[in-house]
């Protein structure tokens, strides 16, 4: 049973950076396709970026340009770098690592 726990999360004003980081346990991280998610108040959950095992990376429209996922499979870790920063960015960002495995999410909070 895999097992996600996000960190990472806070209040940034428009513009800034946060790192977010989701540390996986009890699997086999380096073979997992690994995603964020984010779910704004009253909106449906969304993807925003996804990594593969071998790397390959995929990216909202919404934050291409602005959004880095990587991961660390010497970790189990993987991070989304977020940077310019807009008010629409608020969410609770969900880990996932698919067969409906998520993490607890954290609050992004960016004050318009």
């Amino acid at each position: 049973q895999v097992r996600l726990v996000e960190s990472g999360g806070g209040l940034v004003q428009a513009g800034g950076s946060l790192r977010l980081s989701c540390a996986a346990s009890g699997g086999i991280f380096s073979t997992k396709t690994m995603a964020w998610h984010r779910q704004a108040p009253g909106k449906q959950r969304e993807l925003v970026a996804w990594v593969t095992s071998g790397g390959t990376t995929m990216y909202a429209d919404s934050v291409k340009g602005r959004f880095t996922i990587s991961r660390d499979n010497s970790k189990n870790t993987v991070y989304l770098q977020m940077s310019s920063l807009k008010p629409e960015d608020t969410a609770v960002y969900y880990c996932y690592a698919g067969f409906g495995t998520w993490g607890q999410g954290t609050q992004v909070t960016v004050p318009s």
